[in-house]
């Protein structure tokens, strides 16, 4: 029952659809590095990093830039994000998340509310990357069905070992 469950521990690699504005950009290459399969694409969304295999999808933003640039226009892009992308997540990025950066942050899931949009702050790209891979490797199927594998032969082995399983099968002998 052990080697039911995928037990080797393979290095996990997939695609990444990143938009071309992120081509230069250091998440970019941190990727690559790791021999992830990177495409760019115009027809995405500015900012944006889709893992077609694992159904999730990524926008990032710096938050300095969106106090910069208004957050109306940026509203009207993760309207459309999100209306395109079932298992959205907005990655705000800021070296120190402090009042301001809280205070978009909050805005932004306040008029996002009820949606399926997440947001999530970040303050480097090697966390930002981090992050959006181990979302990835969870939701992609062949790690989801081995992850909820894993779970049911964890449940099966506390159930057993239980000691309330145990007193409630003693029971049922003496009564037998």
């Amino acid at each position: 029952m052990a080697g039911s469950c995928g037990q080797e521990q393979t290095r996990w690699i997939t695609t990444v659809i990143m938009s071309t504005a992120l081509q230069d950009h250091e998440i970019s290459t941190i990727l690559q590095r790791q021999q992830h399969r990177v495409r760019y694409s115009e027809s995405v969304e500015t900012g944006s990093v889709i893992f077609p295999l694992s159904g999730i999808a990524f926008i990032l933003s710096d938050t300095q830039d969106l106090l910069r640039t208004g957050e109306e226009e940026f509203s009207k892009r993760l309207q459309k994000f999100i209306s395109i992308h079932r298992n959205s997540f907005l990655v705000l990025s800021a070296a120190l998340h402090g009042p301001e950066e809280w205070s978009v942050m909050f805005r932004i899931q306040r008029r996002f509310l009820g949606s399926n949009l997440r947001v999530i702050p970040v303050h480097n790209p090697a966390e930002i990357v981090k992050l959006m891979l181990t979302m990835a490797k969870i939701t992609s199927k062949p790690q989801a069905d081995d992850t909820r594998c894993k779970m049911e032969m964890t449940k099966a082995q506390i159930i057993e070992k239980s000691p309330v399983w145990k007193m409630l099968q003693e029971y049922q002998s003496h009564c037998n």
